[in-house]
């Protein structure tokens, strides 16, 4: 847990141990912890150089209170990460600038392999300053979406998101799951009937668009510095979200079955979620399996939507269910 601080797991260990047995020995902790005699005394000198240990005349150790210990190494952690930040900044800048006028091949980074394609793919997000736009669509080659470990950091630094999914990516098995959590994040969700690629935006300075498999077995990925060529594809973008249709699952709180009940003056959030689905293409049989319900609560609750709404079809409901705030609109 605390290795993102540079604490090893012996480190983290003994201080853990050390939390609640002040004024132990170093020998005392290590027959405690099971653990060799001089990794337990390398571990408390690196607690003790970093504020977190404190040594008595008489070799026993005692931990700092993990409030004040554990906020200054995070504080420091912070600005570090901070001052980083803005060289990222000036060495992009100056990137930028001696790339100017340079030859295609120094505009286009040909990457091949999953590994090379998902470093490059998290890269691409950690480098967003204001915000990133995707096309996902199935299958999912080097990365999945719950797999995304740059989505949450970048959106905690402030980056906006904003993606659009190919219908078909709603079939996957948990997807829908993944979408609600980024949409609890601030993820921006739309559904498009079919995407014509994989793509990755950060800001208007980087694109990473997947390619098919190579001749010899291994996908392949194009990233794109700024250039005619990612304005076009930043157009594309925009293009596709315009007509895309909204995602956007209310109470994502992932009720059972049991606990359905029909809303007396309005849909519940399930039935936000099912009209939801079921706007954005998926079959009632993909969508009572995303939601974990049998095809029959689902048809029940469409029954009792439709009676709510005054309607008779799917179609009017659909209509109904938009205009009056249900859904987010197309």
């Amino acid at each position: 847990m605390l290795d993102v601080l540079g604490l090893g797991p012996d480190d983290e260990r003994v201080y853990r141990a050390l939390l609640g047995r002040p004024d132990s020995t170093a020998t005392a902790l290590a027959d405690l912890l099971v653990l060799p005699q001089d990794h337990v005394d390398t571990a408390l000198s690196r607690l003790v150089e970093w504020g977190l240990a404190t040594r008595s005349a008489d070799e026993r150790f005692t931990a700092a209170p993990p409030a004040m210990a554990l906020g200054a190494l995070i504080s420091q952690r912070r600005d570090g990460l901070r001052m980083a930040e803005h060289a990222l900044v000036a060495f992009a800048e100056e990137h930028r600038a001696a790339m100017t006028g340079d030859s295609i091949s120094d505009l286009i980074e040909v990457v091949t392999g999953v590994d090379a394609i998902r470093h490059r793919f998290l890269q691409v997000q950690q480098a967003a300053r204001t915000q990133v736009r995707s096309f996902i669509t199935a299958p999912f080659v080097a990365l999945s979406p719950d797999e995304n470990t740059a989505e949450p950091v970048a959106i905690g630094r402030g980056v906006h998101f904003r993606a659009v999914l190919d219908r078909a990516v709603l079939a996957e098995p948990g997807i829908i799951d993944d979408a609600i959590e980024s949409l609890r994040r601030g993820v921006q969700l739309r559904v498009a009937d079919e995407l014509p690629m994989k793509l990755v935006l950060a800001d208007t300075d980087l694109g990473l668009v997947p390619l098919t498999v190579t001749p010899d077995g291994e996908p392949g990925a194009v990233l794109l510095h700024r250039s005619g060529l990612l304005d076009a594809l930043d157009a594309l973008f925009e293009t596709v979200w315009r007509t895309a249709h909204p995602l956007e699952l209310s109470g994502t709180g992932g009720e059972a079955e049991p606990t359905v009940e029909l809303g007396a003056t309005g849909p519940t959030d399930l039935d936000r979620r099912i009209l939801a689905l079921l706007l954005a293409g998926l079959t009632d049989q993909t969508a009572a399996a995303q939601l974990g319900l049998s095809p029959r609560t689902l048809h029940r609750r469409l029954r009792h939507l439709t009676d709510m709404a005054g309607v008779r079809t799917r179609m009017q409901l659909g209509g109904y269910a938009v205009r009056h705030g249900w859904v987010g609109p197309p």
